[in-house]
């Protein structure tokens, strides 16, 4: 049990007081300019007085157009100053590190919510995404590193890139949605430079404390485990970022590519050459035993989702029951608005099969 409360040092900045990180989760409490809401601002510091050694913040868009979600932070202009800069300086208060996660929803961005065409790589029928061009891609490098730029400024300590889930750098990765033919496309090499390039820039411009982490997704949306191992091994071993954040969908699942399938997808991770970089984990990790097998398997964090949802102290009641396993499912609206969700964030997770009490006769017997 003492690993899970052993500090964690990074490279860069100050160390996580402790092996467990809010995950980056939407929320959809924002307001509809991107701005900080009071129920989104209330949800994570929270978490913040909840124990977690880093809160994180859900995927912020770095422009107007990469919008996914309805109700999502943006950190796309310094009309959103304020508001990042009041929950930094809350959450530092409150004991913890805290993280912006950079986002770009590119093909999966809904029309109906942004008014305009998605875009990505390339054409993407499924969406109607169109193909930046090659001048639009270093505008969207140039607006990741402006949105790290915006986020020290307000106070934090660092930032996630969202490289995961077919969202626009995911996208670039997969060699199914990017069909380019330019530097940004063919050869992995020419698919991941976007990753790169943004990591370089957001090292340039940013103090040598500013802490920057990636996430990244090992399989759907045309991402091929193999592929995904080389990148995740070249961004760890360069040095330019302080930890890496595998979604892994289920930590211990096996790979669905049957080549790798004879070992968890967190072997896989755990076992390339890393440097001084940090590795951590997300999926589905709901109990005080599968944090401390995170760490018997390699890892150096355990990224807390849906737990955290249903536990604002989930390391707080680690570290008081070795056993701790997360209340039973379906929890009632009640019990999410005393965890600080807002009435936005209990719609959204009411969206999530079994998840909430469906009828009011129901809530009242499970109360």
């Amino acid at each position: 049990m003492a690993d899970l409360f052993e500090p964690l040092a990074f490279t860069r900045g100050k160390p996580m007081k402790n092996r467990f990180m809010l995950a980056p989760l939407t929320n959809s409490q924002s307001h509809p300019d991107g701005k900080m809401s009071d129920d989104e601002f209330n949800w994570l510091t929270y978490r913040a007085t909840g124990g977690f050694g880093m809160v994180m913040s859900c995927a912020a868009h770095v422009q107007r157009i990469g919008q996914g979600f309805p109700g999502q932070l943006g950190v796309f202009g310094d009309e959103h100053l304020a508001g990042l800069t009041r929950l930094a300086a809350e959450i530092k208060a409150r004991g913890a590190l805290s993280s912006v996660q950079l986002h770009h929803a590119g093909i999966r961005s809904p029309e109906a919510l942004t008014g305009e065409r998605p875009v990505g790589p390339s054409d993407f029928a499924e969406t109607n995404a169109r193909a930046l061009t090659t001048t639009e891609v270093e505008a969207l490098i140039e607006d990741f590193i402006a949105a790290a730029v915006r986020c020290e400024k307000a106070g934090f300590e660092g930032v996630e890139l969202h490289g995961a889930h077919g969202y626009i750098l995911c996208a670039f990765l997969s060699s199914e949605t990017n069909q380019r033919t330019d530097r940004f496309g063919g050869s992995l090499e020419n698919r991941s430079r976007i990753v790169f390039d943004i990591i370089k820039g957001i090292r340039a411009r940013t103090g040598k404390d500013f802490q920057l982490g990636l996430r990244l997704s090992p399989e759907r949306f045309g991402i091929k485990l193999a592929e995904a191992l080389q990148v995740a091994e070249q961004v760890m071993t360069s040095g330019d970022i302080d930890y890496l954040d595998m979604s892994l969908w289920d930590v211990f699942k096996a790979p669905v590519e049957t080549d790798f399938a004879h070992k968890p997808l967190i072997d896989w991770f755990a076992a390339l050459p890393r440097g001084n970089t940090k590795l951590g984990v997300a999926g589905k990790i709901m109990s005080a035993e599968a944090c401390r097998k995170v760490l018997a398997h390699g890892a150096d964090f355990s990224l807390i989702g849906r737990g955290a949802i249903l536990h604002h102290d989930f390391p707080l009641c680690v570290k008081a029951d070795a056993d701790f396993k997360t209340i039973a499912l379906p929890v009632t609206r009640d019990y999410l608005r005393s965890e600080r969700l807002g009435p936005a964030f209990i719609e959204y997770m009411n969206t999530w099969k079994g998840f909430v009490v469906q009828d009011e006769a129901a809530e009242t017997a499970a109360e």
